[in-house]
């Protein structure tokens, strides 16, 4: 899986801004069921938000790296509470990243 550019980052960032969160991490972290649901919503949009539900910053940062290393998707980018993560559809991706 390619790195992202930082212009691909920018790009994911402005088409999530006006995204609400699908997938939310409560206490209990990255479990099986919150994997699961993750990479169900991301077969379904491409492009989603995860609520992380902690008060300190590098465990949510660590929670998102896991979550978008377990649902094989790229984390595009971490502002407050709230990761954005992309994973491309195999089958007619609905988004066209801007090359390097």
């Amino acid at each position: 899986m390619a790195v992202l550019t930082t212009k691909q980052r920018q790009f994911l960032k402005g088409l999530a801004h006006p995204l609400a969160p699908i997938v939310r991490v409560g206490k209990g972290g990255a479990t099986a069921s919150v994997i699961a649901e993750t990479k169900k919503s991301l077969a379904a949009h491409e492009l989603i938000k995860v609520r992380i539900d902690a008060d300190d910053s590098s465990v949510r940062r660590e929670i998102a790296e896991k979550l978008a290393s377990e649902a094989d998707a790229h984390l595009a980018a971490t502002i407050g509470k709230i990761a954005i993560l992309y994973r491309e559809r195999e089958e007619k991706p609905a988004i066209k990243l801007p090359s390097s």
